[in-house]
């Protein structure tokens, strides 16, 4: 049966609700805002100094300087933001003498975010927003659905994948200034030849004659000198294979209107093996990362780790997304004897069925936002939509107070990773929070709760001096 929202206001004290473990109010706010400082720092600690490593130099002054400068204004800005939830909550209560729907979590989360958000560096503001904005949807159609509004569609994300990965890959073969971060990505992926502005020229300086008469000079060298040694059955396989490779780069030939060098089948083929080799690398090294300390005690788990069924799962998507897109592309070119930026959206809706293989809801949102994000900055661009100042913010508050009011009212229908985050940000002062009182907006938020701290192995039985 679709939840029916029973009551719109319950007359209870901040004390009944709130913070059961303490009179104060300005004590219990204190007490969050200590514990986010700590929690702030460890993971902004962690994140920063992981982002100054990936950049693979000796870090100077100046770069350490930036960093604890970072650490500390994005520790400043979560711990306000949770110091400043708890402290709202009790100010709307002790302004309209009671609670309601929306003051128990969604309003105060509201304001909280949007004094906290402005303490952020501005550009940070758009990946935060990006980042709440994602787990956000997927809370709100999860609430629709938990009241028959609307019914569970069978592999949703990818279809939520498939538009938002053509409209990007359409913007990648139209725009000239393709630096944001999820052109990177799909450099990596697709390579830089679908990109728009790329053109292949055909360098080559030596015809194929003298070209394959230097191949053979080396071969022969190579012969020699490995003739009489141990590696020569290696040197043969390496010959072996580059033969086949060099065979490969020739069968079918390349269309004039294709961007890329050798021959279609060698574009696909490579493109595929490449993306396949970095799916499996991944998923592989971080199973072995988070699972160090299991594989320190029982060093036979290693095998297990690796040759897990599922390690396949994210090369299959990539390498597949990659190898279709591909063929698809070379086969429109080749069809109709020119190249398109509209054969994007077609290739890439045919290539997100390999999405299939890992259906992420995580993936499918961020995707799906981009895409909206980059649409619309698009639009601004050509003068099409107006500039909508503030929007980003705006975006945030909501999409962050929506997070915290589900993990209050419902927290059946949050991410389970959220909750994880909020109880740990909270020290489970979230958990401990009484959904007694609220029970009587008809949502069973106490029950949901329970199954929640079940799952995810929390509890509510936290004692706090303040």
């Amino acid at each position: 049966m679709p939840a029916k929202l029973s009551k719109f206001v319950i007359d209870v004290s901040c004390k009944q609700y709130a913070h059961p473990w303490s009179d104060s109010c300005i004590s219990t706010t204190a007490g969050l805002g200590l514990q986010a400082i700590q929690e702030c720092l460890r993971i902004y600690s962690t994140l920063y100094f992981l982002t100054l490593l990936t950049k693979g130099r000796v870090p100077n002054l100046t770069d350490l300087k930036k960093t604890f400068i970072s650490i500390f204004q994005s520790t400043a800005f979560l711990s306000w933001s949770a110091f400043a939830y708890s402290m709202f909550i009790c100010i709307f209560r002790r302004l309209l003498g009671n609670f309601n729907i929306l003051t128990v979590s969604f309003i105060p989360s509201f304001f909280s975010s949007l004094t906290a958000i402005i303490l952020e560096r501005p550009s940070r503001r758009t990946l935060l927003c990006l980042y709440v904005s994602n787990i956000a949807t997927e809370t709100l159609f999860r609430m629709a659905v938990y009241r028959g509004y609307v019914p569970v569609v069978p592999q949703g994300q990818v279809y939520i994948f498939a538009a938002g990965m053509a409209t990007l890959l359409y913007l990648f073969r139209n725009n000239n200034n393709n630096s944001d971060s999820i052109y990177k990505i799909l450099r990596i992926v697709l390579g830089p030849h679908e990109e728009k502005g790329y053109i292949y020229q055909n360098n080559t300086q030596l015809s194929d004659t003298s070209r394959n008469k230097t191949a053979q000079d080396k071969d022969d060298r190579y012969q020699k000198k490995f003739s009489k040694s141990n590696f020569y059955i290696v040197q043969r396989a390496l010959k072996l294979y580059k033969d086949l490779i060099d065979k490969i780069k020739k069968v079918g030939g390349r269309h004039h209107t294709c961007p890329h060098p050798n021959s279609c089948v060698h574009y696909t083929m490579t493109g595929g093996l490449k993306m396949f080799s970095i799916g499996f690398c991944v998923e592989v090294g971080l199973k072995l990362i988070f699972q160090l300390k299991n594989i320190i005690k029982r060093p036979k788990h290693l095998r297990e780790i690796i040759f897990k069924k599922g390690n396949l799962n994210l090369a299959c998507f990539l390498g597949g997304f990659a190898a279709l897109y591909k063929l698809v592309s070379c086969s429109l070119r080749r069809i109709n004897n020119k190249d398109s930026p509209n054969y994007a959206v077609i290739a890439g809706l045919i290539a997100s069925t390999f999405f299939a293989m890992y259906p992420d809801n995580t993936i499918a949102l961020y995707i799906a936002w981009k895409a909206l994000q980059l649409t619309w900055n698009k639009g601004v661009e050509l003068g099409k939509v107006p500039e909508v100042k503030w929007f980003v913010i705006f975006l945030y508050c909501f999409s962050t107070a929506t997070l915290f009011h589900a993990a209050i009212v419902e927290p059946q229908n949050l991410r389970i990773s959220y909750w994880k985050f909020l109880y740990d940000l909270s020290g489970g002062r979230i958990a401990v929070m009484s959904r007694i009182p609220i029970n009587e907006f008809g949502l069973d938020s106490y029950k949901h709760l329970q199954d929640i701290l079940r799952k995810t192995r929390t509890h509510d039985k936290h004692i706090y001096s303040f």
